[in-house]
């Protein structure tokens, strides 16, 4: 090959490569988290709250609202994604590129899925939320499989489910909002938000942590959202009208309680997702303000002391401040996987352009050099 006409190739294909390849992460360490009005996963370093981009892009293989986060004995992510009977699945990614791979799961009549976790039985339980539901799905093909347990619009009953646990003991754990859901919509009659425990051989469920007294820094409410466990056999429960509640697994016992109003306002301007746990005990939560457009931010704790674990510059657990690169984030997931990132639209189309401005730019030099 002329040897021009190389450099000239190699120029155009370092361009487009520039704009279009996928970066794989130096880090071993990073946060997941899911923007349930970006209908994106985007991804921070769990050592220094750097961005590091986009994972799944926004609506890549119809991401609608994306909520729980969870990654399968196979290694690939499983997404909870949609709002409605019409878009309801668990969505199946690459675990360590993000790429579609498919619709796991859906139908059984899903709405709303928010919590999802795989069963010691080789099972996934999703809970529907609009429709008072926890479903079942062949945890190797998606297909569905049954309606495991559902609500029955009386206090300590499946109303509103959200999270879904399995503790070491194999029983299922459930955080239910307390709202009751009616032709798919959630109402609020007033019924507690409560953590349940269910028998998987029975499918029976017992209150195991009754509704607390609301935070003094909400607006008068409570409602259970992520559930994490720590390693000392705590259970760890996150409020999305704030602070998170620190419960032992072995009696329902409250241990300790984590102030998770970081916006300092009271009432709280920022409501609070789910949980969790990184690498030393290091627990995360996420959180969004609601005075300032739902952009949220990264909280971080001890998840042995509760203490939390600002980062430089900033207080209370402020371990990501506010950023538009977070859209009314809920989900979160933790890995120490290698992953590998996506471009966002804006910055792909400029390093396009960098690449052809150096390509033309080069051809220019050459064309000067051949008549001079």
């Amino acid at each position: 090959m002329n040897k021009n006409i190389f450099a000239f190739s190699s120029s155009v294909v370092l361009g487009a490569a520039s704009a279009f390849c996928l970066g794989t992460l130096p880090a071993n360490a990073t946060l997941l988290i899911s923007n349930t009005r970006g209908n994106n996963v985007v991804l921070f370093d769990e050592k220094n709250g750097q961005f590091l981009g986009n994972f799944i892009t926004s609506g890549n293989g119809g991401l609608v609202s994306p909520d729980d986060l969870n990654f399968g004995l196979d290694g690939n992510l499983y997404v909870s994604s949609g709002n409605d009977p019409s878009n309801s699945a668990i969505l199946r990614y690459d675990g360590k590129t993000g790429k579609f791979i498919d619709v796991f799961a859906s139908g059984g009549g899903l709405s709303r899925p928010y919590g999802a976790a795989f069963g010691p039985d080789g099972l996934l339980y999703v809970s529907s939320f609009l429709t008072d539901q926890i479903l079942r799905y062949n945890g190797t093909t998606g297909t569905f499989i049954d309606v495991f347990a559902t609500g029955n619009g009386i206090a300590g009953g499946l109303n509103g489910p959200n999270d879904l646990l399995f503790g070491p003991d194999g029983s299922l754990y459930v955080t239910t909002q307390g709202s009751i859901a009616v032709n798919n919509q959630a109402t609020f009659p007033g019924l507690p938000s409560q953590v349940l425990r269910f028998d998987l051989a029975t499918k029976t469920s017992t209150v195991f942590i009754e509704q607390p007294t609301p935070s003094p820094d909400s607006f008068g409410f409570v409602s259970f959202l992520g559930l994490a466990l720590g390693t000392g056999g705590d259970l760890f429960v996150s409020d999305f009208a704030n602070d998170i509640r620190r419960y032992s697994l072995a009696t329902g016992a409250l241990i300790d309680t984590l102030s998770t109003n970081y916006t300092g306002t009271n009432p709280s301007n920022n409501f609070i997702g789910n949980l969790a746990f990184g690498e030393n005990n290091t627990l995360y939560t996420v959180g969004f303000n609601l005075a300032q457009n739902n952009e949220g931010a990264i909280l971080r704790y001890n998840g042995v002391t509760g203490d939390p674990l600002p980062s430089l510059g900033n207080s209370n657990a402020i371990f990501v401040p506010t950023t538009d690169k977070l859209s009314r984030p809920i989900g979160i997931a933790f890995t120490t996987e290698n992953l590998t990132t996506v471009p966002e639209a804006n910055t792909s189309v400029s390093l396009l352009s960098l690449g052809v401005f150096l390509s033309i730019s080069w051809l220019k030099r050459e064309q000067t050099k051949r008549h001079t």
